[in-house]
């Protein structure tokens, strides 16, 4: 942690909110915890608006965008910040309907996650040895934390190339942590798999959701793997929510805990608040 990293615990984001023109925000670990929507998150969010800044919220989430916005409705967030949401399953069903929409596939998710492909679910198929790609947007309901499993379901099906809908490897609904596809795509890269992944710290999802030529961006998000780390590979500024996915870890040291990971980061925040 450099000399230039600023808690915001007690001065908060609008003591830096005139310094940037777009705001990369993660959803997951930031606006809501799987469960319930952080009050103060959303009041951020109204400040954002009513200076008319430009706000993203990015997500890792394996579904089109259709699907998340329903979601946050659900959960109690106004249709108007919901317009603002861009998912990695967005990004991935692009890039799949230009270059996989004729191939065979084998999914390796829950069924949940059915909507990302139905442009082209004719092509789905029943065995991985019949695939001519693996699309992994998460893990089998029935296999949610037995990774050994995967291990064994690649072994000899290395050489079909994955397309990976979700880089984060955990995520906690509520107090609960859960695996996420990236730890899945991990164990296929490890074992001598390609995988293309879609989504932070990825570039291509920053591009897709919002015009990013010359404005400050700063993104803000809980998890270093991937939010931090997509603002360092593009260059961007950072706000680390420090009381999101990495809360056990911190043990009063964010320093260690940024070295371990090796990102940088600007800010810092227990929680997003205004």
């Amino acid at each position: 942690m450099s000399k230039m990293t600023l808690n915001l615990d007690n001065k908060g984001l609008s003591s830096i909110v005139y310094d940037f023109d777009l705001f990369f925000i993660d959803i997951w670990g930031v606006i809501h915890n799987g469960i319930n929507l952080h009050e103060d998150s959303v009041n951020a969010l109204n400040k954002l608006e009513e200076l008319k800044k430009e706000y993203v919220l990015l997500t890792n989430a394996p579904r089109p965008n259709a699907k998340v916005i329903s979601f946050l409705i659900k959960m109690g967030l106004d249709s108007n910040k919901c317009q603002k949401v861009y998912t990695s399953g967005e990004a991935s069903l692009k890039y799949l309907d230009s270059n996989w929409k004729k191939c065979k596939f084998y999914h390796i998710g829950p069924p949940r996650d059915f909507d990302l492909f139905k442009l082209f679910e004719k092509n789905k198929v029943k065995t991985i040895e019949d695939a001519e790609f693996l699309l992994c947007t998460g893990l089998f309901d029935d296999q949610s934390d037995n990774l050994e499993f995967y291990k064994e379901l690649f072994k000899p099906n290395q050489k079909i190339p994955m397309i990976c809908t979700n880089p984060d490897l955990i995520v906690d609904r509520g107090e609960k942590r859960e695996f996420c596809a990236g730890s899945v795509a991990k164990i296929f890269e490890e074992l001598g798999g390609r995988v293309d992944y879609f989504g932070k710290p990825y570039p291509l999802v920053y591009n897709q959701s919002a015009n990013t030529k010359n404005k400050k961006i700063l993104c803000i998000g809980d998890n270093l793997n991937t939010d931090i780390r997509g603002a360092n590979i593009q260059n961007f500024s950072s706000l680390f929510i420090s009381g999101g996915i990495h809360k056990n870890e911190i043990n009063g040291n964010i320093t260690n805990l940024l070295k371990k990971y090796n990102v940088s980061i600007n800010f810092f925040q227990s929680q997003l608040k205004w």
